[in-house]
């Protein structure tokens, strides 16, 4: 097996050596064999190994704890678990592939209804708790209780006082999700929500527009599919990496001199 020096590392993957250190310490990759003078020994384990985190680090998506798997992901295989970490990303890819059809979902939603067709109701339409709400949405109870102080939607209750939610809520609360889940800002969605129950026709561009942002609802989803795609592409990518390593751990490793630490 092939051995590097810190600035080897740095060299190939345009960073600096500092940078490289820090990985270290943050637990994303393995920590490097010391020589008798303190140098740093690195092997072919971590070359593979950074790749794995930075591919992983660049996707976008954050929501529902995402960006957090992908890093307990990293330093999981930085610690040497491959099967672990394999089992890992199977579970990361299946919520991708999850929050997938709820971005999807919510674009077919929003078409609809720009569209006018956004018509079509059960005679008896179904209702759901707060916790139904949720546990559907993939998102928590203090979720929603945030989106309703925050004027997003007003659920509607009961006469023992307990909220429930209509398909239109769910509807209209499926949209909310999503954008969140694109960055959008609880200001920005409130824009577009109270200019569209206004006015159908607003321009949902001019609405939505926040800071450093041109994008309208639809845009949004697709761009949320496309980071979603992105993070499918790189979970593949992950598997592979982790399969490389777990392969490489096999062979000996040659040390050789380094000269720097």
């Amino acid at each position: 097996m092939n051995t590097y020096k810190t600035s080897d590392i740095a060299k190939m993957f345009g960073i600096h050596v500092n940078t490289v250190r820090l990985y270290e310490t943050c637990g994303l990759i393995p920590k490097p064999v010391r020589q008798s003078n303190g140098y740093r020994v690195f092997t072919d384990i971590h070359v593979e190994q950074f790749k794995l985190a930075r591919a992983a680090l660049k996707v976008e998506v954050l929501q529902n704890g995402l960006r957090k798997q992908a890093v307990n992901i990293i330093k999981i295989s930085a610690a040497g678990d491959y099967e672990k970490a394999a089992d890992q990303v199977k579970r990361y890819a299946a919520q991708i592939e999850e929050e997938m059809e709820h971005a999807e979902e919510a674009l077919k939603i929003t078409r609809r209804i720009l569209s006018g067709e956004d018509n079509h109701r059960e005679k008896q339409p179904r209702e759901f708790t707060r916790k139904e709400a949720a546990d559907l949405l993939h998102v928590t109870i203090d979720t929603l209780r945030n989106w309703e102080l925050n004027g997003l939607f007003t659920a509607k209750r009961q006469k023992n006082g307990y909220r429930i939610y209509t398909e239109d809520d769910m509807q209209r609360l499926k949209i909310i999700r999503s954008l969140r889940c694109a960055n959008y800002s609880l200001a920005s969605i409130l824009r577009m929500l109270k200019a569209v129950s206004a006015d159908p026709d607003t321009n949902i561009r001019e609405i939505i527009n926040t800071p450093g942002e041109d994008d309208d609802i639809v845009t949004a989803c697709d761009k949320l599919l496309t980071s979603l795609a992105d993070a499918k592409e790189n979970a593949q990518f992950a598997s592979g990496q982790i399969e490389k390593m777990k392969q490489l751990a096999k062979k000996p490793t040659f040390n050789h001199h380094t000269s720097q630490p």
